[in-house]
Order: structure tokens, then sequence, then C-alpha cells
């Protein structure tokens, strides 16, 4: 495939590199964020520890999460647009889609956690935690081998 040819030209690598990157970053957010809830689910509403992970999980988003989350978005789009739509990338595109669900629901777990609230248990945490490792697992299977 010569990748000079599309709407990103020879620009094709540098933004498929921007996105790889930024990916990484977004997908050690995703880990961390249900990790931190883990931990920050036994403490005690308005304790000073509360205090401190609430203020660990917002900067982790402010700084690290959604910043990765928007340039991965921006980068991948404009891969695709590049590219085409062949049926593999279509189908990383719904994972995508669910991971970005997954971030949303992570921030708005914080957002309760930090309002004394509870609403999932610590072993629903454990569980969601693994969430991004599956998705991660399934498109690294889509990008490589391509199987469809």
């Amino acid at each position: 495939m010569d990748f000079g040819v599309g709407w990103l030209g020879e620009a094709y690598l540098w933004v498929k590199a921007l996105h790889v990157a930024f990916v990484i970053f977004w997908m050690a957010g995703l880990f961390m964020i249900p990790r931190f809830l883990v931990y920050w689910h036994p403490v005690a509403p308005g304790a000073p520890e509360a205090l401190l992970w609430d203020e660990r999980c917002r900067r982790l988003r402010r700084i690290i999460l959604s910043p990765a989350m928007v340039v991965s978005w921006a980068a991948g789009l404009g891969l695709a647009f590049h590219l085409g739509w062949p049926l593999w990338l279509v189908t990383k595109f719904v994972f995508v889609l669910g991971l970005t669900w997954f971030h949303h629901w992570t921030v708005a777990m914080v957002r309760r956690f930090a309002a004394g609230e509870r609403p999932v248990s610590e072993k629903g945490l454990r569980l969601a935690n693994e969430i991004p490792s599956l998705v991660t697992l399934a498109v690294a299977v889509l990008v490589i081998v391509k199987p469809f």
C-alpha cells in the first residue's frame, strides 16, 4: 500500500505514530481509574483519604485520560478516512465506541464516589477493571491480523 496516497499524504505515518502513542496514554488511564475506584471503595466518604482519591482520579482524568481520548479519536478518524473503512476497521470502531462509553462511565463513577455514593460493589469494579484489557486484545487482533 502506498501510504502517500490519500488525504493525509506523507503525514500518514506521523499521524499513525501519534495515534498509537495517545492510545497507549488513554489505555493507561483506563487501566488506572477502575483500580483507583477499587482502592477508594472501602474508604469512608468525607475522610481525608477519600479526598485524596478524588483528587488523584480527577487529575488523572484531566491531565491524561480525557486529552488522550480526544487525540486518539482525532488521529484515528484521520487514519480511517485515509484508509477507507474495511470491515476490520469498522469492527475496531465499535470496540472504540465501547471504550469511550467505559471512559465516561468511569468518570461518572468518580463523581458519584466523590459524592459519597458507592453504586458498584468492589467486586464489580474489579471485573470492570478487566474491560480495557479484553478490548485491547480484540483491537490488537483486528489491527494486526485483519481477519476480515
